[in-house]
């Protein structure tokens, strides 16, 4: 076993590329519905500030458990690779109130805990293990893959069937919700909302199973169950604590946030209608204007809101958007630019900052480009999208070292691997000695070479025995 760490490392991430790649390659042969991840900036930040509670009520290490929100209209939300939540778009639509949201997380949070994973994947087959973790892993592969990083839809693998795959045992079940009671109890955080979750699902056991929601199908229920968990609620101390009124507002924005993008504008303008003057009205109505073509509208609506919250990193990221995604990319830098400030550590804010100022094709604004790249990245380091930016930036600013470097990257975390390893070989060469860069384009060269197929090897020593012979005849001819 290779006791070198960053070498380890890579072999983890590259491990990960070769099940992504295996799933994006069976995209177009997929059956039924497929799935796809939903990144925004600010819908992670506040599904952050639900969940984070209840993974430390859990002893969990809140960096460790990543969730993750799913494109899928259904109520919906599991856990599958380890410390992973998925949550689906419908349940947080279909949610009344964040507290019922935080039941759902303790209990999902309670199969982690429990170890109910470890033995639910002893029974899946390598295909469907392999098709569901490509949702997941894909991330690493197409992150921020959109002209803005607010918003991106990246599609994940094929049709899984998930339904059976992640059912859980009645006996799964009241353990996971006897663990979720001691969170929520450990956080302060009244147990109620749970209830009415699993109240609003009772019903879904009377319709049949293809037309349930899937959490109804995979998270079976009884009335034994329901009963005990209403008892434990009752004698909680914080049965009659409020949820947080400023996590509560947060989470209607999120609400209107995904209803405006995802719905139909018809629907998202009878829900949100104009008399609203709601700051949750006004901001649904952004997004169904954007996506609506209704440029100026947008802008009305999200100045608006500027004008009220002028610290709100969120709504410059969104006017910085529209423009951008108008053709306006030079107008879309000063708010890209408010949205980094007030809110530096967002890889994704500085990705999309640094893609408009590259897409502006002004050289005067590769300098910065760069710099918010390179923070990006190293706060994200497995993003190709970014390493694709970068080595856009480095080609233009004539570092030829660091656009292969960056290039290199970007084909290893897309599966590339012999573009990943030519581009790495040429970093090598260009690259100070010993420095941290090049030691990661070596890793990256042995990391591509140990997991190239015999025929791949072959086909690149012959390649490689060919560069030889040319540059020992050009240094002949020369002489």
């Amino acid at each position: 076993m290779n006791s070198n760490p960053i070498i380890n490392a890579w072999s983890r991430i590259f491990s990960i590329i070769l099940i992504y790649s295996f799933v994006s390659a069976n995209v177009a042969q997929a059956q039924g519905r497929g799935l796809s991840l939903i990144r925004d900036a600010e819908i992670e930040q506040i599904i952050r500030d639900i969940t984070e509670p209840i993974f430390e009520a859990a002893e969990l290490d809140k960096d460790a458990v990543k969730t993750y929100l799913l494109n899928d209209n259904t109520i919906n939300a599991f856990v599958m690779g380890g410390q992973n939540v998925f949550i689906n778009s419908g349940l947080l639509l279909e949610a009344e109130k964040v507290n019922q949201v935080m039941g759902v997380i303790a209990h999902e949070t309670g199969h982690i805990t429990g170890g109910h994973l470890s033995r639910m994947d002893a029974g899946m087959s390598q295909m469907m293990s392999y098709s569901l973790l490509g949702v997941l892993l894909g991330i690493g592969a197409m992150a921020a893959g959109s002209a803005d990083a607010g918003m991106a839809l990246m599609m994940g693998g094929q049709h899984v069937g998930y339904r059976s795959l992640l059912k859980f045992t009645r006996t799964q079940e009241s353990s996971a919700d006897q663990a979720a009671i001691t969170f929520l109890e450990k956080a302060g955080i009244s147990g109620k909302g749970l209830l009415e979750f699993f109240e609003i699902l009772g019903d879904q056991e009377l319709v049949p199973e293809r037309y349930q929601d899937p959490y109804a199908s995979t998270h079976p229920m009884n009335s034994i169950r329901i009963t005990r968990l209403q008892d434990q609620v009752a004698a909680s101390q914080f049965v009659d604590r409020p949820t947080d009124p400023v996590l509560e507002e947060k989470f209607k924005l999120l609400q209107a946030k995904l209803f405006g993008y995802l719905k139909a504008f018809h629907a998202t303008m009878v829900k949100y209608p104009k008399k609203d003057k709601s700051s949750i009205a006004r901001y649904a109505r952004t997004f169904a204007y954007q996506k609506d073509h209704k440029t100026e509208e947008a802008l009305l609506e999200i100045n608006s809101l500027i004008e009220e919250s002028p610290d709100n990193p969120f709504y410059y990221e969104t006017k910085a958007q529209i423009l951008y995604e108008d053709g306006r990319v030079i107008e879309s830098l000063e708010p890209y630019k408010n949205a980094v400030n007030n809110l530096p550590n967002s890889a994704l804010l500085r990705m999309s900052y640094a893609q408009a100022m590259i897409s502006s094709d002004d050289d005067q604004y590769l300098e910065e480009a760069i710099e918010n790249l390179e923070i990006s990245l190293r706060i994200d380091p497995i993003n190709s999208f970014g390493w694709k930016q970068a080595s856009i930036a480095y080609h233009r600013s004539n570092n030829a070292a660091l656009t292969h470097y960056s290039t290199a990257q970007h084909f290893l975390m897309s599966g590339d691997l012999r573009g990943a390893m030519v581009n790495a070989q040429k970093a090598a060469q260009l690259l100070p000695k010993n420095t941290p860069r090049w030691i990661k384009a070596q890793d990256i060269l042995v990391t591509t070479q140990s997991n190239m197929s015999e025929r791949q090897r072959t086909q690149q020593e012959k390649q490689q025995k060919e560069n030889t012979e040319r540059r020992q005849k050009e240094r002949n001819r020369s002489r």
